[in-house]
């Protein structure tokens, strides 16, 4: 949990933001939740009524400040998409809980700040067609379950085949990965798809999961992307999209490790990336 703060005072501290770029997101209202999790789940959960089997299957011990943080981690999705439509790029310093599906969590994820982020901006008229990049190690199963019959949100998950979840679930497309690959393997196969799938989705706003649990040093991923190759992965997703002019809002996604000072700097590099190319496009 440490790694999200001191995200935060890391870009701060390396100049890689300024304090007047920062936003502070509040927490969603229980209608935006329920457009995509039931009532009764999300009432449970933050009530701290959810029963033990439960919160055991999300992996994290329920407090009223996980809460809160739940909470304000999909607030701040939803505010960084409606600023990537106002300025073309935006960047969480959280997100992309991407294996909560609408009545359970799992996998370290209570709501889905992805989906409801999509369908908060497709019910308040701002999009019409969202488009999902996942890019994290893990499958994006929740969020691939949720959206298997909304034709308004497309899901793209590039992960590795022999990894959590078990049981996997249909994205609109999945890129299934082979342990052990490193960089310049994944960004080709990255590369054969990206530009292709932008011109035939045409989304009004790309969504992009930009987990480094490919690194090759992650407790939890079976990749073995470098420091280098990730940051190539983010500024490729992000100059493909801007170049062609669709809004990207950055979610950091999983990222596992005993170090935090090189688990931090690896989730920095999506906003490295992202400075980098704004620059680039004024």
């Amino acid at each position: 949990m440490a790694k999200f703060g001191g995200l935060y005072h890391h870009l701060l501290q390396e100049r890689v933001i300024e304090p007047t770029q920062v936003y502070q997101p509040g927490a969603p209202p229980l209608e935006w939740l329920t457009l995509v999790h039931g009532v009764g789940y999300v009432t449970a959960y933050c009530q701290g009524h959810l029963e033990a089997k439960a919160q055991r299957r999300i992996g994290l011990p329920w407090s009223p400040d996980l809460v809160q943080r739940t909470c304000a981690v999909v607030g701040g999705t939803i505010l960084t998409a409606k600023l990537a439509l106002r300025h073309g790029l935006a960047c969480n310093t959280a997100g992309g809980t991407h294996h909560a599906f609408p009545d359970y969590g799992t996998g370290f994820c209570i709501f889905n700040d992805l989906a409801v982020a999509a369908r908060v901006l497709l019910q308040q008229a701002l999009v019409q067609q969202v488009l999902i990049i996942d890019l994290d190690v893990h499958q994006g199963d929740g969020t691939a379950w949720i959206f298997n019959q909304d034709p308004r949100v497309f899901t793209f998950s590039m992960h590795c085949a022999v990894n959590f979840p078990g049981t996997k679930q249909l994205s609109d497309l999945d890129v299934p990965l082979p342990a052990g690959m490193q960089d310049d393997a994944y960004l080709k196969t990255l590369m054969d798809y990206l530009p292709s799938l932008l011109q035939q989705v045409n989304p009004d706003l790309v969504l992009y999961d930009a987990g480094v649990d490919t690194h090759q040093a992650d407790r939890l991923g079976k990749l073995a992307m470098s420091d280098a190759g990730i940051y190539r992965r983010d500024h490729c997703v992000l100059k493909t999209c801007a170049r062609a002019g669709y809004p990207v809002a950055c979610v950091i996604g999983g990222g596992y490790g005993d170090d935090m000072e090189a688990l931090i700097w690896r989730h920095s590099l999506v906003h490295r990336a992202a400075t980098a190319v704004f620059r680039e496009l004024i």
